[in-house]
Parts: C-alpha cells; sequence; structure tokens
C-alpha cells in the first residue's frame, strides 16, 4: 500500500509544480513610456480607456471596445464629435460604456473607476501627471495602471506606447506590425528629409477653433511644434510658446511664414472655426479658410502669395498615424523629395487596414486660392 503512494505523491507534486509554472507563463509584462513594469496575471479583459481612443481600437483590435468598462467620454465625444459617432455608428454598444470623467476637465472619479473592478486603466502621460499622487489610490486597490504617450512626437514613446498595449491586451502580433509600420515611415520620412533638408521655410500653425477674430494656439515644443522641428522646417512658435498658447499678431506678420497650417476639427457650436476630420464638407472648409485671409497683413504674406496656406486634422497631431500628417508637412518643406507620397491616400489605406471605420471625410487639404 505504502509502495503504490509514493507514485500519487509524485504526481500530486509534479501537478502542483506544473500549475504554479503554468500560472507564471500566463502572466503579461510590459514596459510602459515610465518605464514602469507593468504585469497582469492574464492580458486585460476589463480595460478603463482615458485616452487615446483610435490607437487602443488599431492596436487591442476587432472586439477591443468590448473589453473597455469605463471611458473617458468627453475628450472623445467633445473634442472629435464626428469621429466618436462613426465609431457609435460602427460599434454601438460605446453608448452603455459608464463615463468616468477625465483629467481635463478635473472630472476623473477615481473612486467610479475603482467600483467599475478593471484589471488595467490606460493612462495617457498628461492624465498621470495631472493625477499626481492620487494615482497612489490605484495600487492601494491592486489596479495596474500603463501609462502611454503619444503626444510626445517622438519614435521611442510611440513604439513603447504600442508594443505597451499590445502586451497588455494580448494582441502582441498585431501591435509588432503596427509599431513596425510606424518605424518604417518614420525612418522614410527622415531619410528623404536628411537627404533633401533641412528646409529654411518658416512655418506658422494655429488652431482655427474661433475664426479669424480670435487668434488661435500655436505649438512651441509639443505636438505640431515637434512635428515641424523633427521634419528641420522653421516654427515660428519655437521659443515663444513652451507648448502652446497664442502668438502676437505682429510677431506672425513679421517672421513673414512661407507656411501656414489651420489646424481644423470636427467642432461643434463654432460657426467659425475650420471644420475638417470625419463628414467634412470641402466647400465649408474651403470658406473658412479664405476667411483668414482677410486678417490685417494676411494677403501679403510669402504663404499666401505662393498659395501654401492648408488645413490639417488637429485630432492626427498626437496619434498612430500622425506620421502621415508629418508626412504631408514633409511634402509642403520638400516638394520633390516626396513627390511620389500621397498622405490624403495613406490616411484612408491606414484606416481601411487597421481601424474599425473609416476615414470619410477632409484630413489635409490646401487652400484653393484660384478662388480667392
Amino acid at each position: 500500500m505504502r509502495l503504490r503512494s509514493i507514485p500519487r505523491a509524485i504526481s500530486i507534486a509534479l501537478f502542483a509544480l506544473f500549475s504554479i509554472v503554468t500560472a507564471a507563463q500566463a502572466d503579461v509584462s510590459a514596459v510602459d513610456v515610465l518605464g514602469r513594469t507593468v504585469t497582469l496575471p492574464e492580458p486585460a479583459k476589463k480595460v478603463i480607456l482615458s485616452f487615446y481612443y483610435e490607437d487602443f481600437n488599431a492596436i487591442a483590435g476587432p472586439g477591443a471596445m468590448d473589453k473597455v468598462v469605463g471611458l473617458s467620454l468627453s475628450p472623445w465625444k467633445d473634442w472629435r464629435p464626428k469621429q466618436f459617432e462613426a465609431y457609435l455608428k460602427a460599434i454601438p454598444e460605446i453608448a452603455d460604456i459608464p463615463d468616468v470623467g477625465d483629467t481635463e476637465t478635473g472630472t476623473f472619479s477615481i473612486e467610479k473607476i475603482i467600483s467599475l473592478k478593471p484589471d488595467l486603466v490606460i493612462l495617457a502621460a498628461w492624465s498621470w501627471n495631472s493625477l499626481g499622487e492620487k494615482v497612489n489610490q490605484f495600487e492601494n486597490a491592486g489596479i495596474p495602471v500603463v501609462v502611454v504617450d503619444y503626444n510626445a512626437q517622438t519614435l521611442e514613446r510611440h513604439v513603447a506606447s504600442t508594443l505597451a498595449l499590445g502586451k497588455l491586451m494580448g494582441t502582441e502580433d498585431r501591435a509588432e506590425k503596427l509599431a513596425e509600420l510606424y518605424k518604417a515611415r518614420y525612418e522614410d520620412t527622415r531619410a528623404r528629409v536628411q537627404e533633401a533638408g533641412p528646409s529654411d521655410k518658416k512655418v506658422y500653425v494655429e488652431l482655427a477653433q474661433n475664426g479669424p477674430d480670435a487668434i488661435g494656439n500655436s505649438y512651441g515644443n509639443g505636438m505640431w511644434g515637434a512635428v515641424i522641428e523633427n521634419l528641420g522646417g522653421i516654427n515660428i512658435a519655437k521659443g515663444q510658446v513652451e507648448n502652446w498658447g497664442p502668438l502676437n499678431p505682429e510677431y506672425v506678420i513679421g517672421q513673414q511664414p512661407d507656411i501656414i497650417l489651420l489646424a481644423g476639427s470636427e467642432w461643434l457650436n463654432k460657426p467659425a472655426a475650420v471644420i475638417v476630420g470625419f463628414g467634412a464638407d470641402e466647400d465649408l472648409a474651403q470658406e473658412r479658410m479664405r476667411a483668414y485671409l482677410t486678417r490685417s497683413g494676411w494677403s501679403d504674406l510669402p504663404a499666401v502669395k505662393n498659395g501654401d496656406v492648408h488645413a490639417i486634422y488637429h485630432g492626427g497631431a498626437r496619434t498612430l498615424s500622425d506620421f502621415i500628417y508629418s508626412r504631408y508637412i514633409a511634402k509642403l518643406l520638400y516638394p520633390e523629395a516626396f513627390a511620389d507620397v500621397d498622405p490624403a491616400a495613406e490616411i484612408k489605406a491606414y484606416y481601411h487596414e487597421w481601424l474599425p471605420i473609416e476615414a470619410d471625410g477632409i484630413y489635409v487639404m490646401p487652400l484653393d486660392t484660384a478662388n480667392n
């Protein structure tokens, strides 16, 4: 009897050992943009999504929103309303996801998030910074947080964010393909720029939200400012504003910009805004852009005289698809080097391959000066 019990004891021990090894192998770990190691017992199934909605959908793939149990609604629904409508039409279930508030308006509810019992909170780096020590409440509740950042406009942070989300969502292969796509297009752009550049063209970007009677923000070190600098162009907001803020109109005229980018979007209740993005009407966008030329001194600017006033989708400035908008600006700086590049077509192709909606609308567009 005793001899027969030994194999059983060994079996039990081996089973226990196997269970421990299997559990360890099931763990998924990723390093986020802050260098923090985030470990989950298995790929996330209940996620809080605070920002980077399109990037999450691209990386997590089909069924991504089924795993979202809480959402910062306002930055999506209010900042990009037509984009949100397109996703809502494609994935009606989004309407049932609880709103957890957002850090921009100070409504972000850690208590509500904890009550939803997520196994992962996805925070933008700027939200992490805004929360400060409050993020410790997640750790105290045993809820992992991964920090991602597509705002910094660096290859390193884009790739790190993408790979981290892919690992934690169990879509590592998809994330690696997206990271490789981004890196390849980024490096192709850089190679063309290095061969052709640097450029002596001055670029002025303005957030075209409130029309020509109000001076919109320009961008110093981040977002569009970082894109222009990476491309070897001269950003006239550099040194004038740290991150974003309006430039003095006289300063803009004095700089004599060669290229003007009017950053538009799908804003609601903005009767003078340059409306581009999902479902945008080309004639209306052209009309709103043309209104900016009525500003004092603008008719004599090199950008206006040479037909280099453009609309660009503001929602594309901090995404995995921002390499396309970078290529549009690069083509303005170095027309010959990017003669074979069609950014408008690249945007449509990216959405078709990676996202659950199509890019129906206007995302980059020159002002038609023939109708001035």
